[in-house]
């Protein structure tokens, strides 16, 4: 399994360890390279009237703790940043559209 070196840090620390949505998907696509019909249930997920919801579900059947807000918060952190570091953040940076879509884009990755 791939972890950051915050994570060990925070191990040998005996903290209580809450891995990042990035962790988490490291450590699915490892399991994945080992089991086929795991990607197809992933990818049956965009036909599904929940699919965020199954999405997660397929996670959390794996042992990995996500939830669609992990995803949501996610995604709106990183376009968040993005908002302030540019021009002085605020409203009056350029026109940024949406946020990153961390469903779509680990489903574009496979």
């Amino acid at each position: 399994m791939y972890h950051t070196l915050d994570f060990w840090i925070r191990k040998a620390r005996k903290e209580v360890i809450a891995m990042s949505i990035d962790e988490i998907f490291l450590q699915m696509k490892a399991k994945l390279q080992s089991d086929p019909t795991l990607r197809a249930r992933l990818l049956e997920t965009r036909k599904s009237k929940t699919p965020i919801s199954d999405f997660c579900a397929i996670f959390r059947s794996q042992g990995l703790e996500l939830y669609e807000m992990d995803l949501i918060e996610a995604g709106e952190a990183d376009y968040a940043a993005m908002k302030r570091s540019t021009n002085g953040g605020g409203e009056n940076s350029p026109a940024l559209t949406g946020s990153d879509d961390y469903y779509e884009m680990f489903l574009a990755e496979l």
